[in-house]
C-alpha cells in the first residue's frame, strides 16, 4: 500500500465499551449492557484510519507493561503501521478508555490516559517523517514539541478541549475540532494560518481559512450504530485527502464519507473504513444525485 507518508504522535489506549438502550444520566446506573473490548486512543485510531485509507503511517505513542499493551497494538500491527517508535512504560499501565454507548450510537467516554502521559516531551527522538498528526490525548507540551520539530504538513485534531500555545494556531496547516471544542476556543481558531475543519455531526463539516467558509459537505445517511471513532476516520481521511491534493469540497466530502461509514460498526478500531468503503459510498451518493436530478 503506498500513498502520503504520515506520522502519527498520539494516544494508544484499550477501549472498553459497554452497550446499552441509553446512556446514564448523572446518579443513574444503566443495565442490560454488553461489553466489548477493542483498541482505541484518538493517536492509533488516527493512525490505522490513515493507513487504511492508504497512507504509509508511523505511530508514535507508548503502552505499558501488561496484558492490555497486545490488544491496544493488536490492529495497528496486522496492517502494517510502523511501531518501532511505539515505546513500554516501566511505570505506567497501558492507556484505558470506559465507553458507555446507547441504542442511537451516540456514546460518553472516560480516559484513565496511563502510559500516554508518560508520554513526555523529552521522549521524542526523532522528528516526524513526511506529514504529522497530533491530538490533545498527550501532554500538551509533548504536541508543542512534535509540532516544533515537524517540517512537513502538520494536522492538530485539538480535542480533547484544552489550553494550547498560541504557536499551535500560527504552525498548524489544518485545525479539526467539533462545534464544542469550536467554541471553547473561539477567536484564535478562525485566525488560525491554516485551514480549519468543523464538525457537525449528522450535520456534516465546514472548512474554514481565515474565518471565511471555503467548503461545507453533508455525510452520506447511514443508520449509526456507535459514533466512537467517526471523527478520527474524519481526521485522517481529511488529511489524506489534502495530501493527496485534492481540492477542498472533494476533501471535506471524503472525510464525512469516512466518518459516516465508521459510525455503522461498533467500536473505533474495528469501525474504521477502507478507502474502497469509501469511494464505494461516495460513489453511491453522486449516482443517487444523477438519478434524482434525470428527467
Amino acid at each position: 500500500m503506498s500513498g502520503p507518508a504520515i506520522t502519527v504522535v498520539g494516544s494508544i489506549n484499550l477501549d472498553m465499551t459497554a452497550t446499552a438502550a441509553s446512556l446514564p444520566a448523572p446518579g443513574e446506573t444503566v443495565t442490560g449492557a454488553t461489553l466489548g473490548r477493542h483498541p482505541g486512543g484518538k493517536g492509533a485510531n488516527q493512525a490505522l484510519a490513515a493507513r487504511r485509507l492508504g497512507a504509509a503511517v508511523r505511530m508514535v505513542g507508548r503502552v505499558g507493561r501488561d496484558g492490555l499493551a497486545d490488544e491496544a497494538l493488536a490492529l495497528l500491527r496486522a496492517e502494517g503501521v510502523d511501531l518501532s517508535a511505539c515505546a513500554v512504560d516501566e511505570t505506567a499501565a497501558t492507556g484505558v478508555a470506559l465507553i458507555a454507548v446507547a441504542a442511537g450510537g451516540e456514546n460518553q467516554i472516560v480516559v484513565a490516559p496511563g502510559a500516554n502521559a508518560a508520554l513526555t516531551p523529552d521522549r521524542l527522538a526523532a522528528p516526524p517523517q513526511g506529514a504529522l498528526i497530533c491530538q490533545l490525548e498527550l501532554p500538551v507540551q509533548t504536541v508543542a514539541r512534535a509540532v516544533e520539530m515537524a517540517d512537513g504538513f502538520v494536522c492538530l485534531n485539538l480535542a480533547p478541549a484544552a489550553e494550547v500555545p498560541q504557536a499551535l494556531f500560527d504552525r498548524a496547516d489544518l485545525i479539526v475540532v467539533n462545534e464544542t471544542e469550536a467554541a471553547f476556543y473561539g477567536a484564535p481558531l478562525h485566525r488560525a494560518a491554516g485551514l480549519v475543519a468543523v464538525t457537525l455531526g449528522g450535520k456534516g463539516a465546514r472548512l474554514f481559512r481565515a474565518g471565511e467558509v471555503v467548503a461545507q459537505a453533508a455525510p452520506p445517511p447511514v443508520a449509526a450504530v456507535d459514533t466512537t471513532g467517526a471523527g478520527d476516520a474524519f481526521v485522517a481521511a481529511l488529511t489524506v485527502a489534502l495530501l493527496e491534493k485534492q481540492p477542498p469540497a472533494d476533501a471535506l466530502a471524503f472525510a464525512c464519507a469516512a466518518g459516516a461509514v465508521a459510525a455503522t460498526r461498533a467500536g473505533a478500531q474495528p469501525s474504521l473504513p477502507t478507502r474502497a468503503e469509501v469511494e464505494a459510498r461516495l460513489a453511491s451518493l453522486a449516482a443517487a444525485g444523477r438519478a434524482m436530478e434525470a428527467p
